[in-house]
């Protein structure tokens, strides 16, 4: 077998093992999985897991299971299953297999009696709370339980009974019988199954009783003949139990190995599902998929790439050392995909009106859809009366100002150039029509003489078949940015979305749903379905990283 070159310490471990046989009595075959827990939406701090099992999955030719780590009834629910499953396959990910842990709830009882049997488990009749109180501290070994020498038949007979359903939540527990005095904590006796009288989406009330998460997730792995447990930083203490747990129930080798990499931490952005989801049940968002929200299909809502996500990820790297990634790096991503992907189109969120006194008629003008692939121009109607965005001029313009004042010239893009010879105003003061003079020679495109010239070039819409437009534009839903160690609730940004009306050009809502646009000057915008024109905000023009 042709090894590909390491383009990472996790590759590198995976050709070394390979190098040395370890795979040979089952050809070699890599086999990973990507387990999310099934209690909320993927977020983006997900992609970068995918990225890696399924980018090692296409390296070796191996195989990927998509697994529900479903051991937790009372937070899971099919509605979160169907959006993970949504979420890999937008992405543009293929697994092998979709798979649930609670496939292997009757197997994983099993072992947990030859646990039982084999003197590594004991039924313990402490709460929680004594548990936690016994279990010391890093510099004092714990306490062991008075129920940690029960006799093998005593163990047995309550385990059986607790899966029985003969007693109550909370009054006993299985515990492996490791090592209270180790100086891993998760190796001093941890609880592998609890009684929860709450029905599972899958199973029913088949069970009440269910097994913890780092008694589960070893087994499933060496019940699927995985190889390599790819998982985030944070379990690289949970290494040795994950390894105690697989060699006591005697799988034989070669067994699952784990490797942790450093899990993706971007500024401003909450990566945490507890959160998102208070946010979601508290009405703080519209719902998991809202546009502002880092989940998957938030993202997806909003409009961003899913090219440009894998690519962000692809450039943060496989790393073994905590950092955290600029938020202005994924902007510029999804900034460099669209720029390249988008069609222009032209629209104003704050517009007042623009007169060409001198211009009668109607025609159509040439706009180019894409200058970076150039891919051809579009026509555009103008009939004299336009919109333009009420930035765009001033009535006190300070030096060097480019745009349009009273007697300054500007160039409507695409179009003319005017002069700005007179202003209406309202009776607040306030800008209400700017009457303009056109200039025939310089229609765009034309190539005709002229001495006269513009700084500045503008957006417009036609102010005859401009449709009315919705916009929405998005900020983080986090403020302070150095001060990540704040409760959430302190930081949430109450104008992380703002609502403006304006006018936008007809080839914007003749255009089909979610479609990507860049508006000129103003931003990477998605066409959102709907009677009414709405358009939400993808990412600004601006591009603070790469500067």
């Amino acid at each position: 077998m042709q090894l590909p070159e390491a383009t990472n310490f996790i590759e590198q471990f995976i050709n070394e093992e390979l190098e040395a046989g370890k795979f040979e009595p089952v050809g070699n075959n890599i086999k990973v999985r990507f387990p999310p827990e099934p209690n909320g939406y993927l977020h983006i701090g997900h992609i970068k897991a995918m990225c890696i099992n399924f980018g090692v999955k296409a390296r070796y030719g191996g195989e990927l299971n998509l697994r529900m780590d479903d051991t937790n009834p009372a937070k899971e629910d099919y509605e979160y299953v169907n959006s993970i499953v949504d979420a890999v396959k937008w992405l543009g990910f293929e697994p092998d297999r979709l798979v649930f842990a609670s496939d292997y709830y009757d197997k994983l009882y099993e072992i947990a009696e030859k646990y039982i049997l084999d003197g590594n488990a004991y039924v313990c009749d402490l709460s929680a709370e004594e548990i936690t109180a016994t279990r010391g501290t890093l510099t004092e070994p714990g306490t062991p339980s008075p129920y940690r020498n029960r006799s093998v038949e005593e163990n047995l007979k309550l385990f059986r009974e607790m899966k029985e359903g003969l007693y109550p939540d909370g009054s006993r527990v299985l515990r492996a019988k490791i090592d209270m005095a180790s100086p891993n904590l998760n190796m001093r006796d941890p609880v592998i199954y609890r009684i929860a009288h709450v029905s599972h989406y899958r199973t029913g009330d088949k069970w009440c009783i269910y097994p913890m998460y780092d008694f589960a997730h070893p087994l499933s792995d060496a019940i699927e003949g995985i190889t390599h447990s790819l998982c985030s930083l944070e379990f690289e203490n949970h290494r040795p139990l994950y390894d105690w747990v697989i060699e006591k129930a005697g799988f034989p080798a070669p067994v699952p190995r784990q490797i942790e990499f450093a899990r993706l931490n971007i500024t401003n952005t909450l990566m945490s599902k507890r959160y998102l989801k208070k946010l979601v049940d508290e009405g703080f968002v519209r719902g998991w998929d809202d546009p502002r929200m880092p989940t998957i299909m938030g993202l997806k809502n909003r409009g961003v790439p899913p090219e440009a996500l894998k690519k962000f990820c692809a450039d943060v790297g496989v790393a073994k050392n905590y950092s955290v990634v600029s938020s202005a790096q994924l902007d510029s991503c999804i900034r460099d995909n669209l720029n390249e992907n988008a069609e222009r189109a032209m629209a104003v969120l704050n517009p007042v009106k623009l007169t060409v006194t001198n211009y009668s008629g109607e025609e159509e003008l040439e706009f180019e859809k894409n200058p970076v692939k150039n891919v051809g121009s579009r026509t555009i109607k103008f009939t004299g009366t336009v919109y333009i965005d009420r930035d765009d001029f001033s009535l006190d313009p300070p030096p060097k100002y480019k745009r349009l004042q009273k007697g300054g010239f500007v160039r409507l893009k695409g179009a003319y150039i005017v002069r700005c010879d007179d202003v209406k105003l309202d009776e607040n003061g306030e800008v209400q029509e700017l009457l303009c003079t056109y200039f025939p020679e310089t229609r765009s495109g034309s190539n005709l003489p002229t001495d006269i010239k513009a700084k500045g070039v503008i957006q417009w819409v036609d102010a005859k078949y401009g449709k009315d437009a919705e916009f929405r534009q998005y900020e983080s839903l986090l403020t302070d940015e150095l001060y990540p160690d704040q409760d959430y609730a302190e930081r949430l940004n109450k104008n992380s979305e703002k609502i403006v009306y304006g006018k936008a050009e007809p080839y914007l809502y003749e255009s089909c749903a979610d479609t990507p646009f860049q508006l000129m000057r103003t931003g990477y915008y998605k066409k959102c379905a709907g009677e009414n024109l709405l358009l939400t905000e993808i990412v600004s023009l601006k591009d603070n990283f790469n500067k």
